[in-house]
Order: structure tokens, then sequence, then C-alpha cells
């Protein structure tokens, strides 16, 4: 089963940088199978990220690509995924990062 993986970074991302690189680990990232993904891919096609930097303002997520998640647009995240049964590990980093105004980064396929 293919994956996205989702994590909160510590730091907030730097204006003129690229997130490009596969690093889950380290941003402590949780694994969320792809179907569930393609559930809340449409339903996020209106909410503000950013695709791979913060040069690039985009909607939705970079499905097979990286997003940036501010912490502005984090509850939009978390109110998509509400009642979805098998999500709960990705409404609890939400909660996280809602707690701790931080951002997530999204690994896509």
């Amino acid at each position: 089963m293919a994956k996205h993986e989702f994590g909160i970074m510590q730091t907030a991302p730097e204006c003129g940088r690229r997130y490009d690189d596969y690093e889950p680990q380290k941003y402590d990232c949780i694994s969320v199978d792809d179907d569930y993904v393609e559930i809340i891919d449409a339903k996020l096609s209106r909410t503000d990220f950013y695709w791979h930097t913060l040069d690039v303002p985009a909607k939705g997520l970079a499905y097979t690509g990286v997003t940036l998640i501010p912490p502005a647009s984090v509850q939009s995240l978390a109110d998509v995924i509400e009642d979805i049964h098998g999500l709960s590990p990705l409404r609890q980093l939400c909660e996280k990062a809602i707690e701790n105004d931080k951002w997530i980064i999204h690994f896509g396929l």
C-alpha cells in the first residue's frame, strides 16, 4: 500500500529554501495510507498550502510532492479528517501542531 508521510516541523520553513529532500525521520512523521489521502485530497483543494517552498503558494496537497502546511491551515486539515475513522494519528498530529503553533510537512507519493 502506498503511503504519505506527515510530520511536525520544529522550526518554520525558511523563505527561499526548498524542502524537496525526503526526510520523514527528521520530522518524526506518521504514515497515512494513500486510500485515506485520496478521500481528503479533494476536500483540501481550496485550502492554502505551499508546495516544496514558501515561494510556491498553492491550494491543496502536493499529492506527489512536498506540502508545507502553515499553522493557519492546520485547523482546516483537522476539520476535514475529523470524522474519518482510521485517521486518528493524523488528527492527534494536527492537534499537537495547533497547540504549539507549528507547521506540518507532507511527503506525498
